[in-house]
């Protein structure tokens, strides 16, 4: 069978091993084939192809329920599940997902993009099939990394408890999530692969056992209670803390043998209460590039195939926010050794990992836990410590009881760098850092900034460092504007004090972190049309600079706002709230993400659609101010009418 002649998973059913094996070669060839030319996540995927054909051949998914934890690893699912020819399309605008969406197939059951939530999904779903009388099986696949979330912790204690729910959790134990995990737990699972006892039953041992020829393929009590002995002598705490946990252990599997997966997957299916089934795999499976940086090839953009480097770029681009921040907090550390950086497993895509290589002492790396972060980070500001807390702006939505709670209402001095805060592009709703604006607006004690370019961010870090309190700094994914860089000497911003850019009377613009850019372009084009705008950096959500603010807006009385984040609570609130509150009367346009989910497209594109380029503001400006009927009088209603500010 060719995997494009795969219209549904339950095609798997009565295929040989042979035959299971030769599509997963094809499997790994369309995933190589696609992420080379369009990007995306590819270690994952490459690991769990044996896994996924070897789960779905004792699965009836017509009924069954499968939940796979955040979902990058599931592109050999989507193959199988009818996207292989739309394969291509991947997180292209209109195209596949990168992630799985219950919208997009029948056949994902549970949409994520957020780590360690699939335990909890499915055992949802198992207690609801229960409490209905149904009897279709509920698996979640989860990978190491996402065990050190409290919320699989919590899935795992509550599930433990359940002894007559049947739910099986497969753990994808590749000794990985982006970064190599962390942890008690991880280490403990390390120690049982390696250990020798657990190599020599999972070399075959037992396979060899059950083809003497007179067991009859089985195996007897005093084997079976053999081989258990082993298992718990190898590993006297790891592999029985889920027993203990009230789970039924099997593993671990070699996760690339098909064969011994199914047979592993049958017998657990066999069991009554919760399962465990622990397979070990290797991110990046078949590709040797992969394999041998399975941090560096966890997702990429297009690169050569043949070679695995990135195709080189047609023009040299300014850096990364994400390296300017991570450069600076080196110097900073390097001079004040009570600053420390935490991240939550994502080292290298928040600029981390060049505080990790040159002050280990000073960087802490907590797993994937970003409410356990924000807490430890507030235990070390007690302590005296100046904590650095770099999380993705969707990620740290995680932790949101914990921003208020143990940091804002303590008035604790720590710093939130909020990467990839705004459009984030092709990995969907589950990513798009529109919310980071509302949600801190409203915690107690925060100082909340943005920077316009990477020079105002190296003087925000400095800013935020000196304040004695709480402050989330926030910018967007990718380069910067070019502007010259400073390699130490920054001078802390006077909190809340915006700056203004240009003058006019015509109207008033005031823009927040990645929108100053834009809306200085918006304001030129205006220009040519005749309308004469100031233009303000806003630089401080909370606290507004309501000095310079409010006499500009009672002048002009002609208020536009912009912002990269979702307006309801955003910017443009704080800004209407301050003028209503201050009596002024002014017509104010709020110009940023409307109470939409922004799909999965490039950057650029996700922009267009939501009216966010400088050409489409400077229309929808003069749209929404002009009367054209002012403008016109006698023979002139006879031309083109041209807007005018009133």
């Amino acid at each position: 069978m060719h995997l494009s002649e795969l219209t549904h998973p339950n095609q798997l059913h009565g295929l040989s091993t042979a035959e299971l094996e030769a599509i997963a070669r094809q499997i790994r060839e369309r995933h190589l084939e696609v992420v080379s030319t369009s990007g995306g996540h590819l270690g994952p995927g490459l690991g769990v192809v044996e896994l996924t054909l070897a789960l779905y051949q004792t699965l009836d998914l017509d009924k069954d329920r499968v939940v796979w934890d955040v979902g990058h690893q599931a592109y050999p699912h989507k193959m199988v599940t009818g996207r292989f020819r739309d394969f291509p399309t991947l997180r292209q605008k209109n195209g596949v997902a990168g992630y799985l969406k219950r919208c997009e197939s029948r056949f994902d059951h549970f949409g994520a993009g957020h780590a360690s939530t699939s335990i909890s999904a499915a055992l949802g779903m198992a207690l609801a099939r229960d409490r209905c009388g149904e009897t279709f099986k509920c698996v979640a696949v989860i990978g190491d990394g996402a065990l050190t979330g409290g919320m699989a912790l919590e899935a795992i204690n509550h599930a433990g408890h359940l002894p007559r729910t049947r739910l099986l959790v497969v753990l994808n134990d590749n000794d990985m999530s982006i970064s190599p995990p962390v942890g008690a737990l991880s280490t403990h699972l390390n120690r049982m692969r390696l250990s020798k006892p657990v190599q020599f039953l999972s070399d075959n041992a037992e396979e060899a056992i059950r083809h003497l020829p007179f067991l009859h393929g089985e195996l007897p009590p005093e084997l079976k209670n053999l081989k258990e002995s082993m298992r718990r002598l190898a590993v006297p705490k790891v592999g029985a803390v889920f027993e203990e946990l009230g789970f039924t252990y099997m593993g671990p599997v070699d996760g690339h043998d098909i064969a011994s997966m199914v047979r592993t997957f049958q017998d657990a299916h066999r069991c009554e209460g919760p399962v465990l089934v622990h397979v070990a795999t290797t991110k990046g499976k078949g590709y040797p590039y992969a394999e041998a940086d399975q941090v560096g090839y966890h997702a990429q953009s297009a690169f050569d195939l043949r070679t695995g480097k990135a195709f080189p770029s047609s023009k040299p681009k300014p850096p990364s926010y994400s390296k300017v921040f991570g450069q600076t907090l080196v110097k900073v550390c390097e001079q004040n050794p009570k600053v420390v950086g935490i991240t939550a497993a994502m080292a290298t895509g928040t600029g981390l990992d060049l505080l990790e290589k040159a002050l280990p002492d000073q960087y802490f790396d907590v797993g994937i836990a970003e409410q356990h972060a924000v807490t430890m980070a507030a235990g070390m500001a007690c302590e005296g410590l100046r904590p650095v807390v770099a999380i993705y702006s969707t990620f740290l939505q995680r932790a949101y009881d914990q921003l208020i709670h143990d940091v804002g209402i303590q008035k604790l001095p720590v710093t939130f760098v909020l990467d990839r805060a705004g459009i984030v592009g092709a990995d969907g709703p589950t990513h798009q850092g529109q919310y980071d604006i509302s949600y801190l607006r409203a915690v107690p004690n925060f100082t909340v900034m943005a920077p316009k370019d990477e020079a105002e961010l190296q003087r925000m870090l400095v800013t935020a460092l000196a304040h004695d309190g709480p402050c989330a700094i926030r910018f967007p994914r990718g380069e910067g504007e070019g502007v010259p860089l400073m390699e130490e000497g920054w001078q802390p911003l006077q909190i809340g004090l915006a700056e203004q850019l240009t003058d006019g009377d015509d109207l008033l613009i005031v823009a927040y972190g990645s929108m100053v850019a834009p809306a200085m372009a918006t304001a030129g084009l205006l220009q040519e049309q005749g309308v004469r705008a100031t233009v303000v950096n806003a630089r401080f959500l909370r606290p507004l600079d309501e000095s310079l603010l409010l006499p500009l807006a009672r002048r002009i009385t002609r208020v536009v706002t912009m912002e990269e984040g979702a307006l309801a609570g955003g910017f443009g609130g704080a800004v209407v709230e301050a003028l209503s509150d201050n009596g002024i009367q002014a017509k104010v346009l709020r110009i940023g993400i409307p109470d939409v989910l922004v799909d999965h497209a490039t950057p650029e594109q996700s922009k267009e659609s939501l009216g966010l380029t400088p050409p489409q503001m400077a229309q929808r400006i003069l749209s929404h101010f002009a009367d054209p009927l002012a403008t016109l009088s006698g023979d002139a209603r006879q031309t083109s009418p041209q807007p005018v500010l009133r």
